[in-house]
């Protein structure tokens, strides 16, 4: 899965050097909380890709565990059908190929739950990856709003970055606080 990128270094640094020229507070003050908003979206990147390369390992391991699943159940096909010949022959089967074929059975039973368990941990992953590249997203419209702002001078942009850094903030803390609570 592809990082979430934050390609606002450009922006950010127009707006520290107009910061350093404006006798006026507005624009520093702009470029601070920029510089803020874009520190949030670093954090909110980084966490989304690890998010997303988790799900990735995960839904590997699902389909590895429901691949040896498929080769119990090969197995089990292989000797009931080694059964099932010697008994149309009038013959009586091994009775360690029919232990096998009920070990085979336990053991997939234990598979299946393990695969289903990756397959889950996989979907919360990927839900985890979705919230925070959403708050990415939030992130880089304040930062770029923030420019908007300060070439602007006009204070409304200003308060409209504000919100969406607001809001972005709100899906990262929405997900740390859930892997608080969730340990």
């Amino acid at each position: 899965m592809e990082e979430p990128e934050v390609p606002l270094e450009q922006v950010q640094e127009h707006i520290e050097h107009h910061a350093h020229h404006e006798p006026d507070s507005f624009i520093p003050k702009v470029a601070l909380s920029t510089a803020i908003i874009a520190a949030f979206a670093a954090i909110s990147s980084l966490l989304a890709g690890d998010h997303a390369n988790e799900a990735m390992v995960s839904q590997i391991e699902s389909s590895d565990q429901w691949a040896f699943f498929q080769a119990k159940s090969i197995k089990a096909a292989v000797l009931s059908t080694k059964i099932a010949l010697i008994e149309s022959q009038g013959k009586k089967a091994e009775a360690k190929d029919e232990e096998k074929i009920a070990e085979y059975g336990k053991e997939q039973e234990e598979i299946k739950k393990e695969a289903e368990a990756k397959h889950h941990e996989a979907e919360v992953h990927l839900k985890k990856h979705k919230l925070l590249a959403g708050g990415v997203t939030l992130l880089q419209i304040a930062i770029a709003v923030g420019a908007i702002s300060a070439l602007t001078k006009r204070k409304i942009f200003w308060g409209v970055s504000l919100l969406f850094g607001l809001s972005g903030v709100g899906f990262l803390l929405t997900e740390l606080l859930s892997a608080l609570h969730h340990g």
